[in-house]
């Protein structure tokens, strides 16, 4: 599927990272996903969760990835450059204001409760944007149960066993990787 719009400059990129990253204090994904996907339509669901596979796997943040590979489809490097500016510069200058100021206020009551408060809500914004993405499981070369079986299995270990999370990723990721891998090659 191709999406059906495309940034008219890397200034536009820039732009519009600037917006999704100063609108996503405690996680910039669920934003990400509902201004690329529906508002901008410059990537498809199937190409928004492709990009956030690759973009897990990485090293740095999802979302920075992605900032990173979106602006190289469109504009090669200076894309790139432009989407990670305007995915980190703001934010930068906004959390550096910020933990001077918590470094002052700390010991606030209000401070530590606003902070527990914003952490539900990121919580909610990445659990409200898997359920849209679920639909895309259908066509996933594993199928929708052996990857909601990957969730929950991952969720057990983290949740309820206290786990890591990277052992958990590691084990559950690559043996799905390898299944996808292995069901890819018999299809082929």
């Amino acid at each position: 599927m191709t999406p059906q719009a495309a940034p008219r400059s890397p200034g536009e990129l820039m732009r519009v990272f600037s917006v999704m990253a100063l609108q996503g204090f405690g996680g910039v994904l669920p934003i990400a996903q509902r201004e690329l996907v529906e508002r901008h339509r410059w990537l498809t669901r199937e190409q928004f969760v492709e990009l956030l596979s690759i973009g897990q796997v990485l090293p740095g943040p999802n979302v920075v990835n992605i900032a990173l590979m979106i602006g190289d489809r469109f504009f090669g490097w200076r894309g790139a450059l432009a989407a990670l500016t305007g995915m980190l510069a703001l934010p930068l200058v906004i959390v550096l204001t910020l933990a001077a100021l918590y470094a002052r206020f700390a010991s606030e009551p209000l401070v530590a409760g606003a902070l527990r408060g914003m952490g539900a809500v990121a919580a909610g914004l990445i659990l409200a944007m898997g359920l849209k993405l679920l639909p895309t499981l259908a066509r996933n070369p594993l199928g929708r149960a052996p990857c909601l079986l990957g969730l929950a299995a991952t969720l057990a270990l983290v949740g309820a066993l206290r786990w890591p999370m990277a052992y958990a990723v590691l084990g559950i990721g690559g043996t799905a990787v390898f299944a996808a891998w292995w069901r890819l090659g018999r299809n082929a």
